[in-house]
């Protein structure tokens, strides 16, 4: 079913002026009328944890949730290779103006534009609030924060701290949003999971939570909520996410009335250390910024065995420098991990493995290798230590892996959901990125949403909503409270002789095989009938020791892949409808000599998915039609 039911709420006039304009005409709440109003936020990433700083700053009191023991402990810390702002500083050409068409083009015109541009615009100030908190920017011989290159791009605008970015912009977002715990407008509750969210006279006006230490469900109320929890690349199992990234969060917002878009918006990150065993619960990231100085490539014969330094210049093949003259060994992530699952599967894989080569041979003759060390030791120490390869002395093997994810819940303009009260940050949302991301602008989206853009739009939500007070005593928070209860009981009674564990893995496979890198109808079909006949095991058959009742992390896994089991079926369903290929969509019925097909006539658009009331009862599918009016729709090329 398709129907259109969304409001995207984009601001008239020009598009450099739209956020100008509509943060000046947006409600606002008086400075002592802050302190009356409460907000949840639920992650502490950088979107969660800067958001909880800024509206704790701005005086509002704020209940913020983590699943860890501290909320340094978010997958933002994994970020590596940095961060994306339109400053120009190398003088090279950037702009806003540029940034905005990179990533509208890196997206394959598959993103809102006018949300595009905000990011953008947005961009410059991260920088400033970044370097304000101390964060140790790298910085050139002069003084200067210092830039490098990242795929997708011909301009140098990727600030970093070596290979540890995101780490140390979270640890910035979470020394602003501590100074606030301290001064007591913002209460930190950790060691929590959100297992529902609770909708009064259709508002969002609280969650219900688990303490991971007792057992206990609790019940937490206030004026709106945000959803800052990251993204579902773990629906595969073995993904570059740390291993407590769910999608609970957003799925059970989902069941509650918010729509979820392009779930089938799934990026495989180029360069990632590759499976190495059957027994392997993660898989390890290797920073895009190693492409600015290493080099792809494969044996130019089919089936080599030889060891990297024995096989000679002329039987190389540097297949991105090759197919991709202009962007070469930067050609953006869903372009270069298509061209290395290409290769490998005809077997040019490195001595014949699931892998090719990232060679720093060169750069370190020209460069020197302390220069190499200085712009990424860390990563080749992790490296080595890994894989017991020295990447000094030989190629590292790479191969793509799940990443990122583009899909998540719609949000208009403003970040709210389609449940008024609801706001949605960061990855958790359906982002700014289209159908593939840029390398360095997840960290640019968390900050912006979270420093810049709630702020103001959930102030106007507050001014313009009239608001009876609840209380957690509420019916509705009771009925959800027993709802939480009965899904857990459930699934402690089941007593059947599959793990938890063993169940994710198969759900995994499905779907990296079947809506993975590339997918083709036949394989999407086959997908929903194997993960329904999945749900049915995990239902009927999964074993879960242990009690409610304090800690059990068997029973936090169980819950997590009942919600990823569901959405791996949206996802194929997803994939199955958009017959087109556009980003990290990749139909294998819709390509050009090997590159994605778009059909702008009929699939220029957003897909909402509205949730029926049953895993059994097909979603209803939305459109948000696309609109170009600043960027050429066009034929995305990077030769």
């Amino acid at each position: 079913m398709s129907s259109n039911k969304l409001d995207s709420k984009i601001p008239s006039g020009a598009i450099d002026s739209k956020w100008t304009n509509h943060k000046f005409n947006i409600k606002l709440v008086n400075p002592a009328n802050k302190r009356k109003h409460s907000i949840i936020v639920v992650g502490t990433g950088l979107a969660g944890a800067s958001a909880a700083a800024s509206l704790g700053e701005l005086g509002y009191k704020v209940k913020s949730f983590c699943t860890h023991e501290s909320p340094r402990r978010a997958h933002s810390v994994a970020a590596q290779g940095g961060i994306n702002a339109a400053k120009n500083y190398q003088n090279d050409g950037d702009s806003i103006q540029r940034l905005f068409y990179d990533t509208v083009k890196g997206g394959d015109f598959r993103a809102r534009e006018a949300n595009v541009h905000r990011l953008a615009e947005v961009s410059v100030n991260i920088i400033d609030q970044a370097v304000a908190q101390g964060v140790p920017l790298a910085r050139e011989y002069g003084g200067l924060l210092a830039n490098r290159s990242f795929g997708g791009a011909q301009v140098s605008r990727t600030f970093y701290a070596r290979g540890q970015t995101g780490q140390q912009l979270l640890y910035g977002a979470y020394s602003g949003m501590m100074r606030q715990v301290d001064a007591g407008t913002v209460d930190l509750y950790n060691r929590r999971e959100m297992l529902d969210i609770v909708v009064i006279d259709g508002k969002a006006r609280g969650i219900i939570t688990r303490n991971l230490n007792t057992g206990e469900i609790e019940s937490h109320e206030a004026d709106a909520v945000v959803l800052a929890t990251g993204g579902y690349s773990n629906v595969f199992y073995l993904s570059t996410n740390a291993m407590a990234c769910s999608v609970t969060a957003a799925w059970k917002a989902h069941k509650k009335g918010a729509f979820f878009a392009n779930p089938c918006y799934t990026q495989i990150h180029p360069t990632c250390i590759p499976v190495h065993g059957t027994n392997q619960s993660k898989l390890t990231l290797m920073s895009e910024s190693l492409r600015n100085d290493g080099r792809v490539w494969v044996s130019k014969i089919k089936g080599d065995k030889r060891p990297p330094a024995q096989i000679p210049e002329g039987d190389r093949d540097y297949y991105l420098e090759r197919i991709y003259p202009s962007f070469g060994n930067l050609a953006p992530r869903d372009v270069s991990s298509r061209q290395a699952k290409f290769l490998v599967d005809r077997g040019f894989g490195a001595q014949g493995e699931q892998a090719v080569y990232l060679d720093f041979d060169d750069s370190i003759k020209r460069l020197g290798e302390d220069k190499i060390a200085e712009r990424y030791g860390n990563l080749f120490q992790m490296y080595d230590k890994i894989t017991g390869e020295n990447p000094y002395k030989q190629p590292m093997r790479i191969y793509p892996a799940p990443h990122y994810t583009m899909g998540g819940l719609w949000v208009d303009y403003n970040l709210e959901s389609t449940v008024p009260g609801l706001f949605v940050a960061g990855e958790a949302n359906f982002s700014d990125h289209g159908a593939n991301r840029l390398g360095a602008s997840a960290l640019m989206q968390g900050l912006a949403d979270g420093y810049f853009v709630l702020p103001y739009t959930i102030g106007n939500y507050i001014a313009g909503t009239k608001m009876e007070k609840v209380q957690t005593t509420n019916d509705a928070f009771k009925s959800a409270t027993d709802e939480a209860n009965k899904n857990i009981a459930g699934i402690l009674k089941t007593k059947g002789d599959r793990t938890v564990e063993s169940i994710h893995k198969d759900l995994g496979h499905i779907m990296w095989e079947k809506c993975g890198m590339s997918r083709t109808r036949e394989g999407l079909t086959q997908a929903i009938s194997d993960i329904k006949k999945l749900r049915s095991v995990f239902n009927n058959a999964v074993l879960v020791p242990g009690e409610a009742k304090g800690v059990n992390p068997e029973l936090e896994k169980a819950g997590r892949v009942a919600d990823f089991i569901e959405l791996g079926e949206l996802m194929c369903r997803d994939a199955l409808v958009r017959e087109e290929s556009c980003g990290g969509h990749f139909r294998e019925e819709h390509q050009v000599d090997g590159e994605a097909k778009r059909d702008d006539a009929n699939f220029c658009h957003v897909a909402a998915w509205e949730w029926n009331g049953s895993a059994d009862k097909d979603q209803t599918r939305h459109k948000e039609e696309l609109v170009f009016d600043n960027v050429h729709l066009a034929t995305r090329s990077y030769k």
